[in-house]
């Protein structure tokens, strides 16, 4: 009867595992294109969320959405064409599952905002791009070149077991998946520049080695960057994000750390935000079932949970006192994604918000980003010291 029962729950939990990663489909009571005055407006309703990224090209004039995997079937290019600002509509199947959904335009245009709205109850997803007019000059100055399909991170060798603290830096988003984006600012981009900054910091500063989960701007799935994170040897995880508000409200540094219940609604937010930015996640156990698998992570996250925490306190003091502008709430919990998969003490720090222009400032400026680097700098090796003293402790 046991095994009857067993036999049943891992049916479902494949049977689950199917649907959600299955091909994300077009909604077209959601999806529409239109002007506001001259800002063109593309609202995209999708069954599910997946990694995307948006992105201009010249010679011709396009603006180009890249998908992972989206079944078009459903979508009418003749007549979701609602404004004069898209010549055309071309959507279709690229190489190795990726999708893309294809605008060329009739006059120069700049993204002006983009970001995918995830529905608590359905789960379903909304693309929402608005995009104004530009230069002619600014146009061609932004628009890249055809870019290919994201290439496969370098996974680096561990160290040796008496060798120095490996501080694992995980740059938020990347490649197809941009993250939050405001005006000309793009999180994927700017926390990858910060998080090469804080590297140098941590490898300057003796005695640690940092890691990049990703060095140039491609999309890592989450699995992959636990998988980077382990064979480095990672001692400590730091991920790093920086938000977009539909309107400015919010403000400052924080550090999140993981919890089953999210502390506030801003923790529910970032929880649902990063959810769904891989739908593959967790500890690489092979030849282990997903019963043994959780009972394994919950027994390395019982031993990682109060390092982490420990972390994030050091973290919000090493900040505040090396200049950086904290959230009114600099330490928050919740149940997100990316340290929800790992087996070793790690932090989420959101380093701001881009809809606020303070925040943007700060983080696109060198003198900013130089706090931030303190700030961690610091806390690492304050956090480094605490647990190296509380090590014959957690022995007996």
């Amino acid at each position: 009867m046991i095994r009857i029962l067993i036999a049943l729950l891992l049916s479902t939990q494949m049977a689950a595992a199917q649907n959600f990663s299955a091909l994300a489909r077009v909604d077209p009571s959601r999806t529409a294109i239109k002007s506001d005055g001259e800002t063109l407006v593309i609202d995209l309703g999708l069954s599910q969320p997946v990694p995307w990224r948006i992105y201009t090209l010249a010679d011709p004039m396009r603006l180009v959405l890249d998908f992972d995997q989206v079944d078009w079937s459903a979508l009418d290019t003749d007549t979701i064409n609602q404004t004069e600002q898209v010549t055309g509509l071309r959507a279709g199947q690229g190489g190795d599952g990726w999708s893309r959904l294809v605008m060329p335009l009739a006059a120069p245009l700049g993204v002006s905002r983009a970001g995918m709205r995830i529905d608590d109850v359905t789960g379903a997803a909304t693309l929402v791009v608005s995009a104004a007019p530009v230069s002619a000059e600014l146009f061609a100055a932004t628009a890249r070149a055809e870019p290919g399909l994201p290439a496969r991170p370098a996974v680096p060798s561990a160290p040796k077991e008496d060798g120095p603290l490996v501080v694992v830096i995980d740059p938020g988003h990347g490649g197809i998946d941009p993250g939050a984006l405001r005006d000309d600012v793009v999180e994927a981009e700017l926390m990858l520049q910060l998080a090469r900054e804080v590297a140098e910091g941590l490898n300057r500063a003796g005695g640690i080695r940092a890691v990049l989960t990703r060095d140039e701007d491609i999309f890592v799935p989450l699995a992959a960057r636990m998988t980077i994170a382990r064979a480095a040897g990672a001692d400590l995880l730091i991920s790093l994000h920086a938000d977009a508000l539909e309107k400015d409200l919010a403000q400052g540094a924080s550090v999140y750390t993981l919890t089953e219940e999210a502390s506030d609604g801003s923790a529910q937010r970032m929880a649902e935000r990063h959810g769904r930015e891989d739908l593959v996640s967790g500890l690489d156990l092979t030849g282990q079932d997903d019963r043994v698998a959780t009972v394994l992570m919950e027994l390395a996250r019982a031993e990682t949970a109060p390092a982490s925490n420990r972390f994030a306190t050091a973290l919000v003091t090493g900040m505040r006192e090396a200049g950086v502008r904290l959230n009114s709430r600099p330490r928050r919990e919740g149940p997100l994604a990316v340290l929800n998969a790992t087996d070793f003490p790690s932090v989420l720090l959101e380093a701001g918000f881009l809809s606020s222009s303070e925040d943007r400032s700060t983080l696109r400026s060198p003198a900013g980003r130089a706090a931030f680097v303190r700030g961690i700098t610091d806390a690492v090796l304050t956090w480094a010291v605490e647990e190296e003293m509380l090590a014959p402790l957690k022995r007996n």
